[in-house]
């Protein structure tokens, strides 16, 4: 069961997910998200990922344009200069000797670079962290949707009279071009969603690979011997602990038979991450976090899987291997100030959400 959603159909092993995940007769739609959301900004909640078909496809080919391999390549040196500038003011928000590393290093870079390549204004990129913040403890969470939607507006005006190189700038030229490319309501809900999504997911992600990494000295003691393998560990923490424990809902589109149980049209399904990425059927001794992993053995699904395979991945690998390289290459001292298991964290069944990452420096 799941609040607002009834019963819920859950698929955990690897092979049953991957097929699931690409299977057609299952499919998003504006169920996927909790109808408790206010009317006024329900036609914003229905974004891309919560689409499939020609439509899904149709926002998708124009929102690629911002994460070409060329595009993501030229931001890397922009995201270690915001990573080093983070370093930089770390010692000065310790308090006793400890700071918050999620607080502030995890949560603020994802932000500064997700507002890059939207050309969110840099001045107004705190402002969509407090937003993502807000709505992550439920507290306000319609009133913040409202402002993101309200800031989303703003962003896309701004780049109607000052186009830039940014995703909304690309948007907008591809709406003058043909109207039917993409409405202004899903212009709107794209920039939210992409912001949001870009944020939280890799803060979230970049947190627990340090808390990863430094609960297993041995995995951090070779990553720091060998800095070449920081993409093959990037993979591997995506594997072993990823933010999101759960897919999206699909529903089924018709009666049939998903992993030998009857599937009736309307049922709701899930991919648990969790379980697939751990299947001892496809991944040797799963639960062991190992950064020498070969590469290529399995795929893992913490980018997901399927059509709706996460559009930013590359970036966000990017973002996670200069981020964890410069704060290991920066501190060698780090550590946890607390033991791991008391690290805290939101009580949410469907992601590894911490809501602060103590260490020291």
């Amino acid at each position: 069961m799941a609040p607002g959603y009834g019963s819920i159909w859950a698929v955990t092993r690897h092979g049953d997910a991957k097929a699931m995940l690409g299977d057609s007769r299952l499919a998003m739609t504006a169920d996927s998200w909790n109808q408790r959301i206010p009317d006024d900004i329900k036609p914003y909640m229905l974004t891309m990922s919560h689409m499939d078909g020609a439509d899904h496809g149709r926002l998708r080919k124009l929102a690629v344009r911002a994460f070409t391999a060329r595009r993501v390549a030229a931001r890397r040196d922009m995201i270690l200069k915001s990573t080093e500038r983070l370093l930089d003011a770390l010692p000065g928000h310790a308090e006793q000797g400890t700071v918050d590393l999620l607080e502030h290093f995890a949560r603020p870079l994802p932000t500064f670079v997700v507002g890059d390549v939207m050309g969110i204004p840099e001045a107004d990129r705190p402002l969509w962290r407090a937003y993502v913040a807000r709505m992550g403890s439920g507290q306000t969470y319609d009133d913040a949707l409202r402002d993101a939607v309200a800031g989303a507006k703003q962003v896309v005006a701004l780049r109607r009279e000052e186009p830039g190189d940014d995703l909304v700038s690309d948007l907008l030229q591809a709406q003058a071009e043909a109207a039917d490319r993409i409405t202004d309501t899903e212009l709107v809900t794209m920039v939210w969603h992409t912001v949001f999504a870009g944020q939280d997911n890799l803060a979230n992600f970049i947190a627990n690979s340090v808390v990863a990494l430094l609960s297993h000295p041995e995995q951090l003691a070779a990553l720091r011997a060998d800095p070449g393998l920081m993409p093959r560990a990037v993979e591997e923490l995506m594997r072993w602990r990823p933010p999101l424990l759960l897919t999206a809902i699909r529903y089924a589109l018709e009666d049939f038979e998903l992993c030998g149980a009857p599937v009736r049209r309307g049922d709701s399904v899930v991919a648990v991450i969790a379980s697939a990425n751990r299947d001892p059927r496809v991944f040797a001794d799963p639960d062991t976090l190992d950064i020498t992993r070969p590469a290529g053995t399995a795929v893992q699904f913490g980018f997901g899987h399927g059509p709706h395979y996460c559009i930013g991945a590359s970036l966000a690998a990017v973002e996670a291997e200069v981020a964890l390289g410069a704060l290991l290459n920066r501190f060698p001292d780090l550590a946890l100030a607390v033991p791991p298991q008391e690290v805290p964290r939101l009580p949410n069944p469907g992601s590894w959400h911490l809501t602060a990452l103590p260490v020291t420096l």
